[in-house]
């Protein structure tokens, strides 16, 4: 059974859009009769072209996997049939395009396919993170309890992504308006009020020079000067798309003082918390570490826990794999070494984690106190040396009058 999406008017001449299971596109027409609905136009859900051509460019935020695994958690507890759950998901999508991604792994889980698998065929929604805890879960048979633990962990990674988001709206907005207040000043203001010292054929002070030079440069030259920027950016992006320049890229990131703390505390305790909920699922602990390592951002920080994978399959001990790659504070790694020794590694990881996520937030929250008071001194300091160049041409007049 596939899944089609229609467009189709009711007995009150409204238009309506869906997604329809059926067979075919005949049986799916007569379906939609059967609902007193009048099918205008049906044809196969996205879901299914894309499963056609081999892949999937369906993506899914954070929000919206945090909501279905919560869906899927809930359901299948129930002891319901997976089939029923995918079903009664599907009902509850808003999007159509939800619904037929949803519908179309139904069908693959009705063909006889693991749900692992079936979601296998959109990777963009579902990232190795995902698919290899849910197949884990399948094999032990304790599907339910592993998407519980599978929600707690999307649902606290979304929070976290939220309050990141928020502490940096303020000093984003505030950046935005500072530059934008002295661009403004710079562009109109000042080359009217300077005219006058201009007219007038005395000697400016050079910090008055400067700054009519700088107001005449953004008010001749201000549209190109935002198209070579556009321009630099989009060369710089790129760029990036290379392997090698994104590594040095995220390289310099890393040596950047206090910014670079954050960056590899921030991907240390990804790959932590990820390595302790696939642990907890029964995943093995080569294949955990390579999954794991998947969804560290940071090229630098990847590279090396490619090798601590390489170094656990070889027979290295974890702890030792992890200290050697010179990525993990001290603390997290004699968490991670306790929890070898007493044979409880999965709960070590997660109290590791939760140790550097507490952290790392008090370093997001130092970070923007610090740059909330840089901004408005750099405002303030902006508006003063605008404020000091009209200013000393009056007093300078003032003078030649007395």
């Amino acid at each position: 059974m596939a899944a089609f999406e229609y467009l189709a008017m009711c007995n009150a001449g409204r238009k309506t859009k869906g997604v329809q299971e059926a067979d075919s596109i005949r049986q799916a027409r007569q379906l939609l009769r059967e609902r007193n609905l009048i099918p205008l136009q049906v044809k196969p859900a996205r879901g299914n072209q894309d499963r056609s051509m081999g892949t999937s460019r369906r993506n899914l935020s954070t929000a919206q996997l945090s909501l279905l695994t919560r869906q899927f958690a809930t359901l299948v507890q129930a002891s319901l049939p997976l089939a029923d759950v995918l079903a009664a998901v599907a009902a509850q999508c808003e999007k159509n395009a939800q619904q037929s991604m949803v519908l179309a792994i139904r069908a693959r889980v009705l063909e006889g396919h693991s749900l692992a698998r079936a979601m296998g065929e959109f990777p963009r929604a579902f990232p190795a993170l995902y698919r290899a805890t849910v197949a884990a879960g399948e094999r032990s048979g304790h599907l339910g309890h592993v998407l519980l633990q599978l929600a707690d962990y999307t649902e606290a990674r979304q929070a976290a992504q939220q309050q990141i988001q928020l502490a940096v709206l303020y000093p984003s907005i505030l950046m935005v308006a500072a530059f934008s207040i002295v661009g403004f000043l710079l562009g109109f203001v000042v080359p009217d009020v300077v005219k006058v010292f201009i007219d007038s054929g005395q000697q400016l002070p050079l910090l008055t020079r400067g700054l009519i030079a700088a107001s005449n440069l953004l008010h001749d030259y201000g549209l190109l000067l935002l198209l070579l920027i556009a321009g630099l950016l989009a060369a710089a992006r790129l760029a990036l798309k290379k392997p090698a320049t994104l590594l040095r890229w995220h390289q310099l990131q890393l040596r950047v003082p206090l910014l670079g703390r954050v960056i590899r505390a921030s991907n240390c305790t990804r790959f932590v918390s990820t390595l302790a909920i696939l642990g907890r699922s029964g995943v093995p602990l080569v294949d955990a570490l390579e999954i794991s390592a998947q969804v560290v951002a940071n090229q630098k920080i990847r590279t090396c826990l490619k090798d601590v994978a390489q170094a656990v399959r070889e027979g290295s001990g974890l702890t030792r794999a992890l200290e050697h790659s010179g990525q993990f504070p001290p603390m997290m790694l004699y968490m991670i070494s306790s929890g070898e020794r007493s044979g409880e590694l999965d709960a070590m990881l997660d109290r590791a984690a939760q140790q550097q996520e507490a952290q790392l937030a008090n370093r997001i929250a130092m970070l923007v106190g610090l740059f909330e008071p840089v901004m408005l001194v750099f405002m303030g300091a902006s508006v003063l040396l605008i404020v000091l160049a009209i200013l000393m041409p009056i007093l300078s007049l003032n003078q030649l009058i007395t």
